[in-house]
């Protein structure tokens, strides 16, 4: 893909234009009321109305809808992000005497004091990975430090605390597996496959048969 990823430093929401739902290779389309702060997209990538994203990047053809949550997170291509949804939520000093924005937000609340910089950088340090063509419900929580497999799917509402495998539907607080999608076969097949690492054109002659073949017969066309 000859598309250059795109970094914006920061985008305060008040500013965001209204645009179009045509998405670009030239880079993400951004909805209004959205924050953006030191962050990377790839071409066709979508962030909803309202959303927030912050020491992020979304690879090529990722979305999320209105009203997401994304925080030091990588977001892999064609990730599917439903509106409600927060990846990498930030934790607070529990082991502290005090939990509160003060021990490290502290220019806030006084003029001779710096934010707590170390604080800071172990937060951005914790890293959640959500894998290529992954899809997350609804309202559905990733935990810091947390890795999505590819092609996963996370139903609406559950809370991830712990890593999840290729191909496996997951749901309830804290997420637990239901199945997978495929047999182990077809899902080590898929992840051969890569299809995720076509270009564009790639996928539009492809596009017919994403359409109207199951994973297996898809597989069958293009894999052998």
């Amino acid at each position: 893909m000859n598309a250059q990823k795109q970094r914006i430093e920061n985008i305060d929401p008040d500013q965001v234009p209204a645009r179009g739902h045509r998405l670009s290779a030239d880079g993400p389309v951004i909805h209004p009321g959205c924050q953006v702060v030191n962050s990377t997209f790839g071409p066709w990538t979508e962030v909803g109305e309202g959303s927030r994203v912050l020491n992020s990047t979304l690879e090529a053809y990722a979305y999320c809808d209105r009203l997401s949550d994304i925080a030091n997170a990588t977001v892999g291509k064609f990730a599917n992000i439903a509106a409600l949804t927060r990846i990498g939520p930030t934790d607070h000093p529990m082991e502290n005497a005090s939990l509160h924005h003060f021990l490290y937000r502290s220019t806030r609340y006084w003029d001779d004091i710096a934010d707590d910089a170390d604080f800071m950088a172990h937060r951005a340090g914790r890293r959640t990975v959500i894998g290529p063509d992954t899809w997350l419900g609804h309202g559905v929580i990733v935990k810091p430090e947390v890795t999505i497999g590819a092609g996963a799917i996370i139903a609406s509402g559950a809370v991830v605390t712990r890593d999840v495998p290729p191909y496996m539907i997951m749901a309830g607080i804290p997420a637990q597996p239901l199945r997978p999608r495929f047999a182990p076969g077809i899902a080590d097949r898929l992840m051969a496959l890569a299809w995720w690492d076509w270009n564009h054109a790639q996928l539009r002659a492809a596009l017919l048969d994403f359409r109207s073949l199951k994973a297996e017969a898809f597989l069958e066309r293009y894999q052998g």
